[in-house]
Formats: structure tokens, sequence, C-alpha cells
């Protein structure tokens, strides 16, 4: 799918011909109750009033998602136009647009257009702007286009009609909307990727088979990448990673990926770590979980899916940053061999664990990979993980956790967070919480009880984690949707991104 952008000044008429371009249809938003403006006003004077009998006959009142098709129409280009509602001008903010954006991409996709002439990223946001508008704009649409059917004999879709999308922006925001452009295909295409991991069957996205991808990626986007296999992993003295490893056939990987867009050596800016649970498949292992559902923990792989959606979506940005992307990857089977509740485990950092929950398996490959990121020297660390079922309690599905002692890195991931639309909020994480995890056997325990699940999971990371500013954020409200809407959702990597793109300043 191809997106440009076409700058336009409605205050001079016909908007350097915009109007009249080839297209198949032209989008116009049109506000409630009020004066037709900008390119609603130019489309009504180039169509000699037919959106001013339109909206005076009844058919488009403005409400918000409200759309309404103009066929055959004459003095412009393109030959239909799509009327769609926005509601209050005095209240149309980015939560108006996005409802507004995807109303109009619904109604074109039920369509076989190919080009669009797009008018709504030139709307008056409230705190938002063009730029913003015009990347939010491809998102949605690529999130609507978004299907899974590689594991289907026989596809339900067929070829989008859609080729095509020109964007009318400000002239003073072009150079930063043509920046827009080039990120939000990225971003998709890096969503595009974690979703894919997510919704592949756990017979086919196996450890194995997520080193395979990590080294695909490598070869595509010229990373450096490394594999670590079972021996290489032993000789790490990783216990805790393979500990939970221990009852599947399926053999542990510890995946490394390094972008390097900032240079390498000795002279190169410290990295950012990302690191991303890559439990591929979750049963429980002998804490077994209950049957309904299970068919979900397939999603207990979306911080890593995660890590390498925003790895390749950086990578296509080419941002001067430089970015380690670090994955422990197994299944938590139940076996014979398998670790069991009451057993005390060696962590990479030498800190013994005992084990209460083979559950809570998710902060045992976490902290030796935590543990592994300190040879990076990293100027932060991100872990990423569908960590605790309490953090759906405590956040429901639209809010990310984040937890971190770290004022300034919270501040970068809650900023980005709120750019990106991809929402999260801050989690304590006071040090009175670590009691719950105190062991008469061992350094510490893996879980704290009941009360406060996901901080307790936290305080457990954070030991591993002193040595750095470091950062958790907890998906398993956000990764994944269930029901009939069931798949992943690519989350977040928006706020990664955009927090990779803050840092490296562009």
């Amino acid at each position: 799918m191809d997106f440009s952008i076409k700058a336009c000044d409605w205050s001079k008429g016909a908007a350097n011909g915009f109007l009249n371009g080839k297209a198949d249809v032209v989008v116009i938003g049109v506000f409630e109750a009020q004066t037709l403006s900008g390119a609603a006003r130019e489309m009504d004077l180039a169509t000699k009033g037919l959106v001013t009998r339109v909206i005076k006959a009844g058919d488009m009142a403005g409400r918000a998602g409200t759309t309404l098709f103009l066929p055959e129409i004459t003095g412009i280009g393109a030959s239909r136009v799509l009327l769609v509602g926005l509601g209050k001008q005095d209240v149309f903010n980015q939560k108006a647009y996005g409802e507004a954006v995807r109303a109009a991409w619904r109604a074109i996709l039920g369509t076989k257009i190919a080009q669009v002439a797009f008018t709504l990223a030139q709307l008056p946001i409230l705190e938002r702007t063009g730029d913003w508008a015009v990347r939010t704009a491809i998102l949605a649409l690529r999130e609507l286009t978004y299907k899974f059917t590689q594991m289907k004999s026989k596809p339900e879709n067929g070829t989008r009609a859609l080729k095509k999308v020109v964007f009318s922006i400000d002239p003073a925001d072009e150079k930063a909307a043509k920046v827009a452009v080039k990120q939000g295909a990225a971003l998709a295409n890096g969503m595009d990727l974690t979703r894919d991991l997510g919704n592949l069957p756990p017979n086919i996205c196996t450890p194995t088979y997520l080193g395979q991808t990590a080294k695909k990626l490598g070869r595509d986007w010229k990373l450096k990448v490394e594999v670590l296999g079972q021996k290489q992993i032993e000789a790490l003295d990783m216990g805790s990673f393979l500990a939970v490893a221990k009852g599947s056939i399926e053999p542990p990987q510890f995946i490394v990926m390094q972008y390097q867009g900032a240079g390498s050596g000795k002279s190169a800016p410290a990295p950012v770590v990302l690191v991303g649970k890559g439990i591929t498949f979750d049963s429980g292992g002998i804490s077994i979980k209950p049957g309904e559902a299970m068919d979900e923990m397939k999603y207990d792989m979306c911080g890593a899916g995660s890590v390498f959606g925003t790895l390749r979506a950086v990578a296509e940005m080419g941002l001067k940053i430089n970015v380690v992307g670090i994955v422990p990857t197994c299944e938590n089977m139940p076996a014979g061999n398998a670790v069991k509740p009451g057993d005390i485990i060696t962590s990479m950092s030498g800190t013994t664990i005992e084990v209460l929950n083979t559950d809570a398996e998710g902060r045992l490959i976490l902290c030796d990979a935590l543990t592994y990121a300190e040879r990076f020297k990293p100027s932060a660390v991100v872990d990423i993980a569908t960590l605790t079922g309490a953090c759906i309690i405590a956040l429901g599905h639209h809010n990310t956790g984040l937890f971190s002692k770290d004022d300034a890195l919270a501040g970068e991931l809650l900023d980005a967070s709120r750019e990106a639309v991809d929402p999260a909020w801050r989690m304590p994480l006071d040090d009175e919480y670590q009691d719950q995890l105190k062991s008469n056997f061992a350094d510490v325990a893996n879980i704290g009880g009941r009360p406060a699940g996901s901080v307790t999971a936290a305080c457990f990371l954070s030991r591993f984690a002193q040595n750095y500013p470091w950062a958790h954020l907890d998906i398993a409200g956000t990764a994944w949707k269930s029901g009939a809407a069931k798949g992943a959702t690519g989350r977040p990597v928006p706020l990664l991104a955009q927090f990779l793109i803050d840092r490296a300043g562009q």
C-alpha cells in the first residue's frame, strides 16, 4: 500500500489542485452543526453546493462515526465523495479523530476503491499535529486490513482493492508528515510481525522457530544475531531459565539481536536493551492451569514478539540509536523431570530462588536475561512480559502496567505511551512489597501470594536489575484479545518504538 503527502492550503481556494487529482474517492469531514470550512468548504464550492444540500436534507448531520458516499460527482477529479461525521468541533480530540478515521476506512474497505484522497489528517485535532494524524490514520488502516490466514487451507480474504492513499496536509506540517508516513508504515510492519508471531499456533511457533525468525530478521535488516542453545545456556549458568525449560522436549533458545543505528565500537553510545518473555506455550507446569482458554497461553510469548516487532520497525525507520533485543524462549510444560513447587534453583546472578508455583515462570526466565543484559552496559533496560493475571485484575485490557523506580525512565515511557496512543499506567514498586517474597529456605521466593501479585512479580525482577535504569511492562491485559475478536494486538510496539524515536531525537 502506497502512502504519500500533498501540501494543501485550503485558504487559497482549490488547495494546489488536490480535489482535481486522480482518485476514486475524496474523504471529507463534516462537523456537527458547524459552518463548512477548509476542505469541506472547498468541496462544496467545487460541487456547486452539493455538500450543503446533503446536510440540509438531513442525509449527513455530522454525528460522530457516521459516513455517507456521494456517487457520480462532477466538478472534481474523483467520481465519489465520502462524507465522515466528526461530532462537535470544540471537543474534537484524538479519540474522536481515531473514531472518524476508522469509520472512513471501514466504509472504503467495503468497496472496490483503489485510490483515496484523504483530508481528515488536516482537521483541527485538540493538542495534536498533522504528522501525528497521518501516522494514526496509517496505523488504523493497517490494523483494519490485518488478517491472520496463514494456517487456513483456503484463505478467507483475497487481495485488497485499496492501493494508494494521498494525505492532504498543511504546508507547515509537510516535512514532518513525510517522516510520519515512513514511521507509520514501519510501525505497522513491526506490529504485523508481532501479531503474526503471537497468532501462530504453539506447535509451529516454538523456541526454535523464534530463533529462526531472529536470524531471518538479522539477514533482512542487517542485525547482529546470536541464538544460544542448551549447552551455551548451561555454560552461562542460567539455572533459573533452564529450570523452566526442563519439562519440555522443545529445546530452549536464548536470542540476542543487536541493531547498531548509532554505530559500533568503543565510542558508540550505550544501547537500550529490550528483554521479551518468550514462553511459546505456558501450561503452568506442575502447577497446571485450568483447561478453559488454555489455548490462549500460546500468547505468553507476546513480550518476545513485541521485541521482534520493535526491532523491525526501528531498523526500517533507520533510527540513529543502538538497541539490543534479548529473548529467553522455552515452553513451560509438566513432565517427570519438570521443576516442582518447593524446588530451589540458582539464577545466573547466583541468587537462589524457592519455586513456590511453577506457573510463575516468566520471572524465572527473565531474571537470567536481566543479568545477561548487564554486559552491554545499557543506558536503559525495559522488559516486556505477559507476566501476571493480577495486572489484568488491576488495569483491565486498556492500560499496560508500568513498573520502575527510575522516575526519568518511567516518565519517558509514559510520554511515549501518550504520543503513541498505546496507554500505560505506572504502578507502585515500594520496598515494602519485597517482604512478601521472603523465603525460609532460599534468597527469595518466586511468588508473594495473591495480594498485589503484579507488584510483587515486578519486585522480584527488580532484584536482578540493580545495575542500570530499568522498567518493566506487564502486558498480560493488552497483548491479545479473547472471544470473538481473539488475536494478538501488536502492543506495546507503538509505545516502545515511540520511546526509541524520542531517545534517538527523531
